[in-house]
């Protein structure tokens, strides 16, 4: 993008953000600086001139008064007048130019940090969730990442405002060095009254955009939920919990905005008190006679120019101040790290089918074969998983060799943990089930016929082809798991770990499931966390877990003679109804 003589190509959504400074905020904000330093110098320079020449107005103004109006001399006022208006013209240009490059530059800085978060989103991929919470990526996408983009005017009108406020301070001592005396102890004197404020405004909106992360987080977590708390009736309680968070969240706010309200009530009442003041001056020193009339005019020129630096200082600051504090957040954002292979010593994985082997729980998994994992306690069931699929801690083997001391990416490309919670992203459906493979048609029937979702593309009006919205909100809760499963099938990996494939499904399709996922995956290994009788049923072996433990082991028919816990466990799973 080449537009108006700014030769930098602001970044695009195919390209490199470049490596972030994430040692600090304020390294941060430098950074977004460097990245693109042409285009922040262009719009110093741009600023620069601009303020310059809105300061050289008043002395054009003053020369005009003194050689052409008070002489009577109407050739030099119209020269005067002529420059006058020429210099105007040409700061209007340079205004326009100066907001369009800070637009961009505040473009990119915003496009910048959106991918960089975005990039290191991706990266953790599977550890996202367990490291941080959706509610405070949101308010990083939402709040923070506008405020750190407002925040680069310093390098435009925060620059030309230092140059014009020096240059004034120079005609200034050309007038009277007292006026200039009093113009150059002016900032010291903002500064002096203005600072604590600001690191106060740091301090409580730093806490305040703490408390907003978990609102936004609670709800996400309310509207997932809200049928279950429905069904719980739990609902009330949680709304009352939401409003009481609400409250704290507002009042926290009122703190805020009263910092805020301070700054900039001093942004735009301490220029005016200091215009007052250097024009009584000046009009002292008129009417005594140590400076002449255009003079006067000049002064009151000036003055009225340095209000618009001034308030840049203050604005600069509160904007700086907050951006350091959205800084801080991206920052402790970008420290996170992936689950990778530092603790580990990279070894290869088994290099044909083996046993993967789960201390914690004594589950020991045949390659093969169906293996069920049915937990007194859903969540327990779901933890071998994690820890069989190494997204947890854990002394978990594969064909006797630690899980953790296995290459991630050896790991990854054989073992897929399929939850019935994973995201669905917006897209085609034969995106969504693709992800970043590329199958046939037949591949994609075949795996789509297991997972008995048939009717799920034929219930589209473009089948496959249809878009799907983000996490499937077009589609109903059953549909959502057989396309969750569509997607786990068709990646075809050598040991497939599903949690609740099938617990949104009613019976009559869920039977159907249970077969064809059998025929799918046979003699593959593949292990079902599930207490659905019928999923039991096609097991080779079922193991009994109460409170984390194997408590036993064997077929689903065998448990269900022997073991009484099992029976009411899967009894209780048969008298609830499913969904659709």
């Amino acid at each position: 993008m080449v537009r108006n003589g700014d030769k930098s190509k602001m970044i695009d959504a195919y390209e490199d953000p470049g490596t972030p400074d994430s040692r600090g905020a304020a390294r941060y904000l430098l950074w977004l600086v460097r990245q693109q330093w042409r285009r922040c110098a262009a719009g110093a320079v741009l600023a620069s001139s601009w303020t310059t020449l809105m300061a050289l107005s008043p002395y054009l103004l003053s020369r005009a008064v003194d050689d052409g109006l008070e002489p009577g001399d109407q050739a030099v006022l119209a020269g005067w007048a002529g420059a006058i208006l020429a210099v105007g013209i040409f700061s209007a240009w340079l205004g326009i130019m100066r907001h369009r490059t800070m637009t961009r530059v505040r473009m990119d800085a915003n496009f910048r940090t959106v991918k960089v978060v975005i990039g290191q989103a991706v990266r953790l991929g599977a550890a996202l969730p367990r490291q941080v919470g959706a509610g405070e990526v949101v308010t990083i996408g939402v709040g923070d990442v506008s405020t750190i983009a407002q925040s680069l005017t310093v390098v435009g009108p925060g620059v030309g405002a230092i140059v014009s406020y020096t240059v004034v301070a120079g005609l200034l001592l050309s007038v009277s060095p007292t006026l200039a005396a009093v113009v150059l102890l002016g900032v010291p004197v903002v500064a002096v009254l203005v600072g604590p404020l600001l690191g106060r405004l740091q301090g409580v909106e730093g806490a305040y955009r703490e408390r907003q992360g978990v609102l936004t987080a609670r709800i996400g977590d309310l509207s997932g939920g809200l049928r279950v708390l429905n069904g719980l009736g739990g609902k009330g309680l949680f709304a009352d919990a939401f409003r009481r968070d609400s409250r704290r969240l507002q009042e926290q706010g009122y703190r805020v905005g009263a910092v805020s309200s301070w700054i900039q009530a001093l942004g735009v009442g301490l220029p005016t008190l200091f215009l007052a003041l250097v024009t009584w001056l000046a009009a002292r020193l008129a009417a005594q006679g140590a400076i002449s009339i255009g003079e006067l005019v000049s002064v009151y020129g000036y003055v009225a120019v340095l209000i618009m630096p001034v308030s840049f200082f203050i604005e600069c600051g509160f904007q700086i101040s907050r951006a350091l504090v959205a800084a801080r957040r991206v920052v402790r954002f970008l420290a996170l790290d992936p689950d990778d292979d530092s603790d580990g010593l990279g070894l290869d994985a088994p290099g044909s089918p083996a046993a993967l082997h789960d201390p914690d729980s004594g589950v020991r998994v045949v390659p093969g074969r169906l293996t069920a994992l049915a937990g007194a306690r859903p969540a327990d069931a779901a933890a071998v998983v994690d820890r069989l699929g190494r997204f947890a801690p854990s002394a978990a083997t594969w064909g006797g060799v630690r899980l953790d001391e296995i290459a991630l990416a050896q790991v990854r490309a054989r073992i897929l943990v399929a939850d019935n919670e994973a995201d669905l992203f917006a897209g085609t459906l034969r995106e969504l089930v693709s992800g970043r493979g590329e199958y046939g048609e037949e591949a994609i029937a075949r795996a789509v016929r297991a997972a008995v979702a048939d009717d799920v593309v034929l219930g589209l009006p473009d089948g496959l082809d249809s878009a799907i919205d983000a996490q499937g909100r077009n589609l109903s809760g059953g549909q959502r798991q057989r396309v969750r499963l569509v997607r786990a099938l068709l990646a075809d990996p050598e040991v497939l770990l599903a949690v609740e494939p099938t617990s949104a499904l009613d019976a009559h399709t869920e039977a159907a499931v249970a077969d064809r996922l059998r025929a799918e995956r046979t003699d593959r290994t593949t292990v079902v966390a599930s207490t659905s009788p019928l999923l039991l049923d096609r097991a080779d072996t079922v193991y009994y877990l109460v409170d984390g433990k194997t408590a036993a082991t064997g077929s689903h028919q065998r448990l269900l003679t022997e073991e009484p816990g099992y029976r009411s466990l899967v009894a209780r799973e048969t008298d609830e109804p499913a969904g659709a």
